[in-house]
């Protein structure tokens, strides 16, 4: 018997593009960890210096997203996207041409009031074109990106680093951007199905009522309880595998290398059982092997590297179950005259939470004379308790979706051209 497909080859096209997009997101953002080990010597900062740099990205996107959000749905999406992305890339630019600390920090703020938009753009197109009962595995695919950042982003990226200097990676970034920002140009087709909703809807008031919307604020609240503990631990990752765990620069591209392919062909896997079981199900499992991991992994010593790589792979496979249940979850909330405003305010939240999360990881984490960090076991502790109130707030979500779900009739989907069987 012929297997059905589930998307139409042009939904497919969609899928791929906004993972590729979102790789260059990710991977712009990621690679500031790894290059820690290298920045504090380099540039002579703290810790505390270095959480300042990957929070300043985070609070400027948090503000533009805002800013944004009151525009975000009587535009077409795609030109939306771009005005975004191309900022984003001349950020990018700048980072890579940044000759100090202080021209570094002025880059990432650039760079985080265009990027930090991009994301929530995104899914709001996932959210218009692709019906809840898929969303999982669309989310699943996009997801991959996380892990292609890791095994194609961050390793060429560390290489990068250590043959040509820091500077390296965002050229890498740059050149790719360019490229991509092209295709969807050219082949994304414009999404218009909102404008005519949204044409006669002051700008302050739509921002006002999506924010202030009583049934959104349970997404909020569960955005800023998810934020905290990724933004906490990645920033600090690469200088404690080299200072605690003992791993060389050397061996930091394998690390990654490996954890990203897991990574990648776990994510439609989990977007499928995601569908199958249950976001909240899904993001449960993924809760709990995110507990157990940062518990283990923020305890350890001088650690052999096979050892590193499998509690890696173990504790990026709960993380990234989490981030593709809860995205699936609460694409469900917004109304679809709401959705553009609701996921860059969302965005937002998550990027000022990331980056105050990011900011008080630097007061806790404390780097010694000899290059160990000490504290991070409380860092630990910390992002535990996050995890755990963010289940049963996630658990309180989904009772409300379904609740919801039982008295409404289903959100509709926009109507798109080229989308057709």
């Amino acid at each position: 018997m012929k297997k059905e497909k589930i998307f139409t080859p042009y939904e497919t096209f969609v899928i791929a593009i906004l993972a590729i997009l979102q790789f260059t997101i990710i991977l712009d953002f990621m690679v500031l960890s790894p290059l820690g080990a290298i920045l504090l010597p380099t540039l002579n900062i703290s810790t505390a210096q270095f959480g300042t740099v990957v929070s300043a990205y985070a609070f400027s996107a948090g503000a533009s997203g805002f800013l944004a959000a009151g525009f975000a749905d009587k535009y077409d999406r795609k030109s939306f996207l771009l005005f975004f992305y191309v900022g984003f890339i001349i950020g990018t630019l700048l980072c890579a041409m940044a000759p100090t600390y202080e021209t570094l920090l002025a880059a990432r703020i650039i760079t985080g009031i265009f990027g930090g938009v991009i994301g929530s753009v995104g899914f709001a197109i996932i959210t218009d074109l692709f019906s809840l009962e898929v969303r999982g595995r669309v989310m699943g695919y996009v997801q991959m990106a996380f892990g292609a950042s890791q095994v194609l982003g961050l390793p060429i990226g560390l290489y990068l680093a250590n043959a040509f200097g820091w500077h390296a990676p965002f050229w890498m970034i740059v050149g790719v951007g360019i490229i991509i920002g092209l295709v969807i140009w050219k082949y994304l087709q414009p999404i218009k199905g909102h404008i005519a909703v949204n044409k006669d809807r002051n700008v302050f008031s739509h921002l006002t009522s999506t924010l202030s919307h009583p049934f959104y604020i349970n997404g909020y609240l569960s955005t800023i309880l998810l934020a905290t503990g990724g933004f906490m631990l990645m920033p600090f990752g690469s200088a404690f595998a080299t200072n605690n765990l003992g791993l060389t620069l050397d061996q930091l591209p394998l690390l990654y290398l490996i954890t990203g392919l897991f990574t990648i062909f776990a994510g439609p896997v989990i977007g499928r059982f995601s569908d199958k079981i249950g976001k909240f199900n899904m993001f449960a499992i993924g809760s709990t092997i995110s507990i157990f991991m940062v518990g283990i992994y923020t305890n350890l010593g001088v650690t052999p590297l096979w050892i590193c790589i499998a509690l890696n792979v173990i504790l990026f496979i709960g993380i990234n179950a989490r981030i593709i249940s809860i995205s699936a979850l609460t694409s469900a909330i917004p109304e679809p005259k709401d959705r553009g405003a609701y996921m860059s305010i969302n965005a937002s939240i998550q990027q000022v939470s990331g980056g105050i999360a990011s900011s008080v990881a630097g007061l806790i984490v404390v780097q010694q004379s000899d290059g160990m960090l000490t504290r991070y076991d409380t860092l630990g502790i910390v992002v535990i308790v996050s995890m755990v109130i963010a289940l049963g707030m996630v658990y309180w979500l989904d009772r409300l979706i379904k609740n919801r779900n039982k008295t409404t009739s289903p959100v509709p989907q926009v109507n798109v051209p080229g989308l057709v069987e």
